[in-house]
């Protein structure tokens, strides 16, 4: 399939709105735009203030038509993995005649057999996201990926479903649209992430990708190339910059500064002797504050953040995937968070930067992985993928038809994650209060 064309990614993250504009050409991407706006309306991933978001989605869209001097009327928008639910999925229908002969399929066919696995009982409340066929079964013959000019009398459709809260997609729908853009495709983020933060490797044998936002730490856990669970915590960078603020008595905007310039997540890698001033609220004259000192702050968020992760991902065994884990987003350009996170996480860790021109910035790649995931669908995924366009008017139409639906082909995947790695997850999570450390930190810091 020649996906060439133009393509434009849209994040919208709790702490700044990202676009980026690439053309794709020769399985190449190229990117010739990007805007980057700081968020309004957002709390923990979910729209609160529609009006203020569709304000600074203009504002990073403006950015990037500056840059790429280039039109843009529709976008790939990513969703967060908040209340994400991941479920398998099975559709079955006839595609030879009543007397049972053979018919080649088409793509009428597919979309059939989509709607078929569409059909279950989903809470009113909820809404799917995506589908994303495994294999396609035509009389017992398993493991097609493409059943388009084949011939048969049966076909099945297993996959993937991934499903959110009405309500969410909902609102994101309504931002883009009220900012004059139309909704090109909504792609489950941690998904598209995956596709460029990890190798093939890690993406086939299992592996555990961290997106240390700025709002939120989101772990995806991938295997087999698809995604089996996520984890999130609402605990990100703006956090941190909140705990520097309030042991050094500074502003918001010098404690971000600070976190920028000097900080680092582990006191192993900082110094006593890197000194600097700190301008104290209430205060004329600027505080010396030294490395250490800024390294405890910060170390002290970060060691909680990756403990409740770690708690979380270990109650499914997902440590125990070869491919390690792999921390991207924001906080990844934060030195010593590798050190950090292989010290806690007791497993091999490695930092994905993107390597396109211009934005080898850790906080770009989701939106970067939108883009990248949309023009390395292939044609089939597409065909199942606006199959849900019409998903509303199918499902109500179908809904009395299907009451009986057998339960049987949409076995629910406990927390999303149906491999072996699966145990039930431990209830008794690390319950540790960083108010403690802080308290700590201040006695110290004073003495």
């Amino acid at each position: 399939m020649d996906n060439s064309g133009t393509y434009v990614g849209l994040d919208i993250g709790t702490t700044s709105i990202k676009v980026v504009i690439a053309e794709y050409a020769k399985n190449q991407m190229n990117i010739i735009g990007y805007g980057n706006t700081r968020s309004a309306g957002l709390n923990r991933g979910v729209v609160v203030d529609i009006d203020q978001v569709v304000q600074a989605i203009k504002e990073a869209v403006g950015q990037a038509k500056e840059k790429a001097s280039h039109p843009i009327s529709e976008v790939s928008v990513g969703v967060p993995a908040n209340l994400l639910s991941i479920e398998r999925c099975k559709g079955m229908i006839a595609v030879g005649k009543d007397d049972g002969n053979s018919k080649e399929i088409s793509d009428k066919d597919v979309r059939r057999v989509t709607e078929a696995a569409l059909v279950q009982n989903l809470p009113p409340e909820r809404d799917v996201i995506d589908i994303v066929p495994d294999e396609f079964v035509v009389d017992g013959f398993d493991g097609i990926k493409d059943p388009r000019g084949m011939v048969g009398v049966r076909m099945e459709m297993q996959g993937v479903m991934y499903t959110g809260p009405k309500t969410i997609l909902h609102n994101i729908k309504k931002c883009v649209e009220r900012s004059n853009l139309k909704v090109r495709d909504l792609v489950v983020a941690p998904l598209a992430l995956a596709t460029v933060a990890l190798t093939d490797g890690e993406q086939d044998f299992g592996a555990i990708l961290i997106d240390l936002g700025g709002g939120q730490t989101t772990a995806a856990v991938v295997h087999d190339h698809k995604l089996k669970y996520t984890y999130v915590d609402q605990e990100g960078g703006d956090f941190v910059t909140r705990d520097i603020s309030i042991v050094l008595n500074t502003s918001i905007e010098n404690a971000e500064i600070l976190k920028r310039n000097y900080g680092y997540a582990t006191t192993s890698m900082a110094s006593p002797d890197d000194v600097f001033p700190v301008t104290v609220v209430g205060q004329q004259e600027p505080q010396m504050v030294n490395g250490m000192q800024l390294a405890e702050i910060i170390e002290a968020r970060m060691r909680q953040i990756f403990e409740k992760l770690k708690n979380d991902l270990e109650g499914i065994k997902a440590f125990q995937l070869p491919g390690g884990v792999v921390i991207t987003g924001g906080l990844a350009a934060l030195p010593g968070i590798k050190e950090l996170a292989e010290e806690i996480l007791g497993v091999h860790v490695s930092i994905y930067v993107p390597q396109e021109m211009n934005l080898r910035i850790p906080s770009f790649s989701q939106v970067i992985g939108i883009v990248d995931y949309i023009t390395h669908e292939s044609e089939i995924e597409r065909i199942v993928r606006h199959t849900l366009d019409d998903q509303d008017e199918f499902l109500v139409s179908e809904s009395e038809k299907h009451k009986d639906y057998d339960n049987e082909y949409h076995e629910k995947e406990t927390n999303g994650y149906d491999e072996e790695y699966l145990e039930e997850q431990d209830s008794n999570q690390d319950k540790s209060s960083f108010a403690s450390k802080i308290a700590e930190f201040f006695k110290s810091f004073f003495d």
